[in-house]
């Protein structure tokens, strides 16, 4: 892979919107959110003269400026609707298979007549069958006499590839006629390589069971309806090429071929770490065919855990199951400790951070923000450590249990906490409470487990250990480490950057 011109920036007619967290504080002066790491771009009267609302539209060569900012430091997103069109939009889409020809007819059904399509036959039992529905819907088609998994299989056809972009679409997928044309209007941005869409469930008479409807209720490959970069650490860290659109002549030879499952999650962190961008387009979505029976759901959530030591090692500083900052950790040992001193204690240490916080802000109202922002870490902190136990850890918490009334305590909280709080904030869980939490917990017990058992065979627990994160110590994207006037300062749970624009 090669990284992009460094001199490119969005064009004339390139729209976007502040996330829906990025906070106008100061009086319009400045702009507060960010991720991975929460920013403080303080904005010119220049630059807020470019604003209408919420959302810049690029004009000029400061326009552009200020919107390149605004998406390397994931303040604002492309407002898709509105990106000028491609002036060469040609695709091709690229679709490895294995056996489930009646899955691929459907898929190559939803894609239609008039597009290029390459389907790659992963040494299918079936080979007359996929040759048969390729032939039905004029796709071309290629067989390979050995299985290679679906990152060969993907490359294999990426090699084939003639047009500017391909669209990488699993057999068990089925499109909406918007999602590819839309992912490839985020193409108008010069420095973006990879769009991906929302993943939701299908739903099929199969989906139905308890296993099914949790699936469509919390899919593994469902990253939520808000938009997002994608980079390591975030809130949308990996996405799957189950469904992914990609500029050619950015991804290189593509796919780790040595990798049979989290080959999507390695991609994608090579992508971003080569200066490219992944866009995350949640307003078009295309429908998996997820796994309904339990033995199979069981199996391939086991297989998703043991993808981490291997991404481990090929992204040390990515993979950790958490980042906090010292002081949230700080804060965590000693509610964990469950000590009379204990809550005292975790409140002083937010207490000391929320005023460090302010002094940090500088901005008006900054110590509203400051208890505002040391809450949100806080309660960050926590959510990550009851994940811990329940999922990454749930072994050792296991064994815990059995010797320690504390580690009992802790890990029944962080068992009930998740869910009760999933269904108080209005998630769309088509499972009654009982069967849901046990779906839930299943689900954390076996990608756990296929974690502990990556890490065995590595001889390794850097995929187990989370990351303290210190200020100024977070890797930023590529356009602020060129910005001579960043600094970093202490905000949140993580590390902060204070930015002039």
């Amino acid at each position: 892979m090669t990284g992009p011109d460094p001199a490119g920036t969005v064009p004339q007619g390139f729209v976007v919107v502040l996330d829906p967290r990025t906070r106008v504080v100061d009086g319009g002066r400045a702009l507060l959110g960010g991720a991975p790491t929460t920013h403080l771009l303080r904005l010119t009267p220049r630059a807020r003269a470019l604003f209408t609302g919420r959302t810049l539209r690029v004009r000029d060569a400061a326009g552009a400026k200020l919107a390149d900012r605004l998406l390397d430091l994931a303040l604002a997103h492309p407002l898709v609707d509105e990106l000028p069109p491609l002036a060469d939009p040609r695709c091709t889409y690229v679709i490895p298979v294995h056996d489930r020809p009646q899955p691929l007819d459907r898929l190559l059904a939803s894609i239609g007549p008039g597009n290029e399509v390459i389907v790659v036959d992963d040494a299918s039992a079936d080979r007359a069958g996929i040759a048969a529905v390729a032939a039905r819907h004029g796709a071309r088609l290629i067989v390979l006499p050995v299985n290679v998994g679906p990152a060969g299989a993907r490359n294999a056809g990426l090699r084939q590839v003639r047009t500017p972009f391909a669209a990488f679409v699993d057999s068990d997928i089925v499109l909406a006629p918007d999602t590819v044309p839309t992912l490839l209007r985020h193409f108008t941005d010069p420095r973006t390589a990879v769009a991906v869409p929302r993943i939701t469930g299908l739903r099929t008479a199969a989906s139905q069971t308890w296993v099914g409807r949790f699936e469509n209720s919390r899919g593994s490959l469902d990253l939520g309806a808000r938009p997002a970069s994608v980079r390591p650490g975030s809130y949308v860290s990996w996405a799957s090429t189950a469904c992914s659109v990609a500029r050619v002549a950015a991804i290189g030879d593509g796919f780790d071929e040595s990798m049979r499952v989290a080959e999507d999650v390695d991609f994608g962190w090579r992508v971003v770490a080569d200066g490219w961008r992944v866009r995350f387009e949640p307003s078009v979505a295309a429908a998996h065919e997820h796994r309904a029976r339990f033995g199979t759901w069981f199996v391939r959530k086991l297989e998703y855990g043991t993808g981490a030591h291997p991404l481990a090692v090929r992204h040390p500083k990515s993979v950790a199951p958490a980042i906090m900052a010292p002081w949230s950790a700080a804060m965590t040992v000693a509610l964990l400790a469950q000590r009379r001193w204990s809550v005292p204690v975790a409140a002083a240490i937010c207490g000391v951070t929320a005023v460090r916080i302010s002094r940090k802000l500088d901005v008006e109202g900054s110590a509203a923000l400051g208890v505002r922002l040391t809450a949100g870490g806080a309660a960050g902190t926590l959510l990550q450590t009851g994940a811990l136990i329940t999922r990454h850890w749930w072994p050792a918490a296991a064994i815990g249990c059995l010797v320690s009334r504390r580690v009992r305590r802790a890990t029944v909280v962080a068992a009930v906490a998740d869910v009760v709080l999933e269904y108080a904030t209005g998630g769309r869980i088509e499972l009654d409470p009982p069967r849901y939490w046990l779906a839930h917990r299943l689900d954390d017990i076996a990608y756990g487990a296929g974690v502990w058992l990556s890490a065995f065979r590595g001889r390794s627990a850097a995929a187990l250990l989370p990351q303290l994160r210190r200020p100024g110590s977070s890797r930023k994207p590529v356009a602020s480490r060129r910005n001579k006037e960043s600094s970093s300062v202490a905000m949140s749970a993580e590390s902060s950057s204070s930015h002039s624009s």
